[in-house]
């Protein structure tokens, strides 16, 4: 039976996830702040958490992130920038899923394939950026997508057969993205989470350090 650890499972993609993944006969771990205290954005958090687990997982997805943090909504013009807002976002999308992955490789197989995966978002683009604006939610999932490129990279050296990825799930019917879903064609969590599946399913060593969207496209860095 294959082993999957999701951080975030109590959110809708990460719930969505492990249950997909069940269904699928995956043995499932799930971590979450709401029911674990795990906090990704305190490396401390991060480092008891993972430290305390038995692995090694086929799988490790991370499904935390926020797009409005402490009520500071995605920015429309530079006037509206503001730093906090900017440390927030990178904290939580950028650092904390690359903080995860920092103590998760021990928890990572060396000797069969596995997938480490991310979530992070098609506005996260720089040559998909036609529209401006939402900086640092844009600015954050770039980050993340750097920092997970350069891991992957690293990681090749010494776990040969892991994909390191980061996945785009569409714009998905979560609190997340109520306030924003009616400009964008929109997909359950649970549908989202069957084609995450799917992708994450075929994946191999040789699609380490990709950026994919939910039917496996790659997407413009």
């Amino acid at each position: 039976m294959k082993t999957a650890l999701i951080i975030g499972d109590s959110g809708g993609i990460g719930g969505a996830m492990a249950a997909q993944l069940r269904a699928t006969g995956h043995a499932v771990t799930g971590l979450s702040r709401s029911r674990d205290g795990l906090d990704v954005t305190d490396e401390d958090s991060v480092r008891g958490a993972l430290g305390g687990l038995d692995g090694p997982f086929d799988l490790i997805f991370v499904a935390t992130g926020a797009l409005q943090i402490e009520g500071a909504e995605p920015e429309k013009t530079l006037k509206t920038l503001d730093v906090g807002a900017l440390k927030d976002q990178y904290l939580l999308n950028a650092i904390g899923p690359v903080m995860v992955l920092k103590h998760a490789q021990p928890l990572l197989p060396r000797d069969r394939p596995a997938v480490f995966a991310v979530l992070s978002a098609r506005v996260g683009s720089i040559g998909d950026n036609r529209l401006g604006g939402w900086y640092s939610y844009r600015a954050a999932k770039a980050g993340v997508n750097q920092l997970v490129h350069s891991a992957a990279i690293e990681m090749a050296r010494t776990h040969r057969q892991l994909a390191c990825v980061c996945l785009h799930p569409g714009t998905v019917e979560t609190a997340f993205t109520a306030k924003y879903a009616s400009r964008y064609p929109t997909v359950t969590a649970e549908h989202a989470a069957e084609r995450l599946v799917a992708v994450i399913s075929g994946l191999t060593a040789k699609d380490t350090g990709k950026f994919l969207d939910y039917a496996g496209q790659e997407i413009p860095w």
